[in-house]
């Protein structure tokens, strides 16, 4: 989330502190000023602890019972995590800065009604020119296809200050996403569809081509491969923190194979838990990965007797998948009629460390020693972020593979647009 500092967010907070009756709730707005100057180089600060601050003035202010500071400080929190428009704000307290109301907004809003109105009417005249025994129904659901092809304008190089809508776009990008969405491990399927079906090449490309499907596979592979780069490098520094590692794998879960829920299960299938990445396998099951650091952990084995043993750190870390799988099968009845998420026979990966930590231990022998206790783990499986990481390219190396060799399909036929 990009959180949002700047000269409006300012001088409101200056005003609600003034609105402030009590000083514990001054106090704790004048915490909130504090932290918004406190950057460098006359730079407001802003960040996750902006946010904070604000929710804590926020219930302090409730706390005193001065209602009209809360609904103010709301408004502030709204607008520093981006759910409320600037110009929205500034109009809203306009009467905090120069009581004047901006006649630029007023304009731009009036020029994009009246073009917008003069549009629509011009659309329906020509339907109905062509199409005299329409019914309302058939109009407006023209309007409304018109509608959703204009989300995919474009603007030709040949035409400088003109824009196009090509109808039919919407239709080929709902496809397009489908076909990303059910075949492919596209992560944004839709900003994909978008930039294929704005590009009259790519489109083309994807209609005519034979191999189009081929082409589409590349890609991803492409993209998977610079994927596995990126976790490779992040997973080997030094100084990355598990809130780096969980960025990029979250990024890139084609490597666990599975589906990512996302964050919201994160924090919702159970009380008081949140995993770190939870997917779906292809059998519905849910399977958990709890992130430990890479190559900050102290230790992942040690030399016990005559053997190789995990460490604490490796225990502590099974420990808690273990909890987070008690919880789920304690609570796998209201998990499956919520989420429809099967828990009973789920699973967890613990991801911890990598070799480079000991560097006077072969690769092979700590690898062995997870894999010896992995044998008596049943439903918790421990990997260092390296063991992982190979197997994800040796896979992605056995795609590439076979992709050289693949026969191309018959390609689905892609709706075709008319200008």
């Amino acid at each position: 989330m990009k959180f949002r500092a700047d000269w409006a967010l300012e001088r409101q907070l200056e005003a609600t502190e003034r609105h402030a009756r009590h000083e514990a709730v001054r106090t704790a707005i004048g915490a909130v000023l504090h932290h918004l100057r406190s950057g460098t180089r006359g730079h407001r600060r802003g960040g996750q602890a902006l946010a904070d601050h604000l929710i804590a003035a926020r219930r302090c202010a409730a706390h005193e019972n001065e209602w009209h500071v809360v609904r103010l400080l709301q408004d502030a929190l709204d607008y520093c995590e981006g759910r409320t428009l600037k110009p929205e704000f500034e109009e809203r307290f306009r009467l905090f800065q120069d009581g004047a109301r901006n006649e630029v907004n007023l304009h731009y809003v009036q020029g994009i009604l009246s073009a917008t109105a003069d549009y629509v009417k011009r659309l329906g005249d020509e339907y109905l020119s062509g199409h005299p025994d329409a019914t309302p129904a058939e109009l407006l659901a023209e309007l409304s296809a018109v509608t959703a092809d204009g989300a995919y304008a474009e603007a030709p190089d040949e035409l400088p200050g003109r824009y196009r809508i090509v109808r039919g776009r919407a239709e080929t990008a709902l496809w397009i996403q489908r076909i990303f969405r059910n075949r492919l491990d596209i992560v944004n399927a839709a900003e994909a569809a978008r930039t294929i079906v704005t590009s009259p090449d790519a489109l083309a490309l994807l209609a005519d081509d034979d191999q189009g499907q081929l082409i589409l596979r590349a890609a991803e592979l492409k993209r998977q491969a610079h994927g596995l780069r990126l976790v490779r490098q992040v997973s080997a520094d030094p100084a990355a923190s598990e809130a780096d590692l969980h960025r990029v794998l979250r990024d890139n879960t084609w490597i666990f194979g599975g589906h990512y829920l996302g964050a919201a299960a994160q924090r919702h299938l159970t009380a008081g838990s949140e995993l770190d990445i939870p997917l779906l396998r292809a059998d519905g099951v849910l399977h958990v990965v709890e992130l430990k650091r890479s190559m900050r952990v102290h230790a992942i084995v040690k030399r016990h007797r005559n053997a190789w043993v995990p460490t604490a750190e490796v225990h502590d870390a099974v420990g808690q998948a273990i909890n987070y799988l008690v919880a789920l099968d304690e609570n796998r009845h209201a998990i499956r009629e919520h989420y429809g998420i099967e828990t009973r026979r789920a699973s967890a990966l613990v991801l911890i460390g990598h070799p480079g930590v000991h560097p006077d231990i072969p690769e092979e022998a700590v690898n062995d020693t997870l894999r010896t206790f992995n044998a008596h783990t049943g439903r918790v499986e421990v990997l260092t972020y390296k063991e992982l990481l190979d197997s994800a390219e040796r896979s992605l190396m056995g795609s590439v593979g076979r992709e050289r060799h693949i026969t191309p399909a018959q390609p689905t036929p892609v709706p075709r647009s008319s200008t």
